[in-house]
């Protein structure tokens, strides 16, 4: 079941089409019998952090007991990824069945494709039988397909100026968009944020009644340490006073401090987990491409899944913490509408070469043009379009060093596909049942 197999059967709309709004959504859910009330749910938002935050909440869910599903996107490498149950995708036979019941009615009431994709997880975990369901807004927030959710708690994990053609460049502009999945008497939890950004969110918060549970306030994350392998920290709060000592195996400061907002909101559904369960569920997810460390044909590769200038500096902090092998070769491809000038300049600084390129996946109308940004970034930068060689060339240049893939989840999972051919999930016996 190939991902253009999915758009057929879902809807006739093209892949990217964006389009505000909650009604069609919510009709298409209507008919096919508001499965997304079936579970419980936590509605994760923000602009870097979330998909990884909604993944350490599924991850703690699922070692507590619960039968959880997750929801992301967009996938690294297929469709299918974006829905998980208890850490693996759903299996093909049950999201194909749920997406042909979808597929007709998404065409009556007008669906796009994410509409459509969103309404499938909600079915597709009503079957699988799920007790939680954790989901990832895809855009914005307020309007986003997902807002649809009567969730338990919500989370936001950060705030900063991307996706500007739909939310504006102005921060308070975005967080308005992020904090409208915010409900009247859910609990939600913040991770840090500009002041501006901050000020909206609390002002939203006290207007619809939501209890607003602050990281470095309501919880903390302390004495953090970052490796090659992973992140370990101290969680501490009021209802864990003495502390819990957890690792995470996604290096990197920002994701102790997105584990510090998941734990936030998982402490606010009135049953908080062990800290067994805590320390399980983190220190055993596996959530590819996020500074995701692979050593293959001599080389060590680090992968990141950045797409914006916030989250190219939490990878350049990174790169500083853990320090790879040298030489270290940076191979980019970004999108044309992402501010690449922004994203690349500090990892070209942390980086003895770059090899811009052309990721294979990308929508054709977002491709950027790699020979001009190598031009403008200077000496050490040279274009590549062909991927492939592009890849070589990377190689060849870091030696034994270390290969930085970085600029979209396009350039991740292609990179993915050539290097790991088996789809995560399906090394162990196939893709979780329904």
């Amino acid at each position: 079941m190939t991902e253009r197999r999915l758009e057929e059967v879902l809807t006739s709309r093209p892949l990217t089409a964006v389009e505000w709004g909650l009604d069609r959504t919510r009709e298409l859910l209507r008919r096919l019998g508001d499965p997304q009330r079936s579970f419980r749910s936590i509605h994760v938002g923000g602009t870097n952090g979330k998909g990884s935050a909604a993944a350490m909440a599924a991850a703690v869910l699922t070692a507590g007991g619960r039968r959880a599903g997750l929801y992301t996107s967009p996938e690294l490498r297929e469709m299918p990824d974006r829905y998980r149950v208890d850490g693996r995708p759903l299996s093909r036979d049950l999201l194909t069945a749920c997406a042909e019941r979808i597929g007709p009615v998404a065409e009556e009431v007008g669906a796009t494709f994410f509409e459509a994709a969103t309404a499938l997880a909600f079915l597709a975990f009503r079957e699988a039988e799920v007790d939680w369901a954790v989901a990832e807004v895809g855009l914005g927030g307020r309007l986003d397909a997902t807002n649809v959710l009567e969730p338990a708690a919500t989370m936001i994990t950060s705030v900063a100026r991307d996706h500007e053609r739909f939310l504006g460049t102005d921060l308070r502009e975005i967080a308005r968009e992020k904090a409208g999945i915010l409900k009247e008497g859910v609990a939600a939890a913040v991770g840090p944020m500009p002041p501006e950004a901050g000020a909206v969110v609390t002002e939203r918060a006290g207007r619809v009644g939501a209890p607003l549970r602050r990281l470095g306030e309501h919880g903390t994350v302390e004495d953090v340490a970052v490796t090659l392998e992973g992140t370990r920290f101290t969680y501490r709060s009021a209802g864990r006073p003495g502390g819990v000592e957890l690792s995470v195996p996604l290096p990197g400061v920002h994701q102790a401090e997105n584990a510090g907002v998941a734990i936030l909101a998982l402490d606010a559904l009135g049953e908080p987990p062990s800290a067994e369960a805590l320390r399980s569920g983190l220190s055993g997810l596996r959530w590819r491409g996020r500074y995701e460390v692979l050593r293959r044909y001599g080389l060590t590769w680090v992968l990141d899944a950045g797409h914006n200038p916030a989250s190219a500096a939490a990878l350049a902090d990174t790169l500083d913490r853990t320090a790879p092998p040298e030489p270290r070769v940076l191979l980019a491809a970004v999108l044309a509408d992402k501010d690449w000038r922004s994203m690349l300049a500090p990892l070209r600084e942390r980086t003895r070469a770059g090899v811009l390129t052309v990721a294979p996946s990308a929508p054709e109308a977002r491709r950027w043009d790699p020979t001009a940004a190598a031009a403008a970034l200077g000496e050490g930068t040279e274009a590549m379009p062909d991927f492939d060689a592009a890849l070589a060339r990377a190689a060849e240049l870091a030696g034994q060093g270390t290969v930085v893939v970085a600029g979209s989840c396009y350039t991740v999972g292609d990179v993915l596909r050539r290097l790991d051919p088996v789809p995560d999930g399906r090394e162990a016996g196939g893709s979780a049942a329904g």
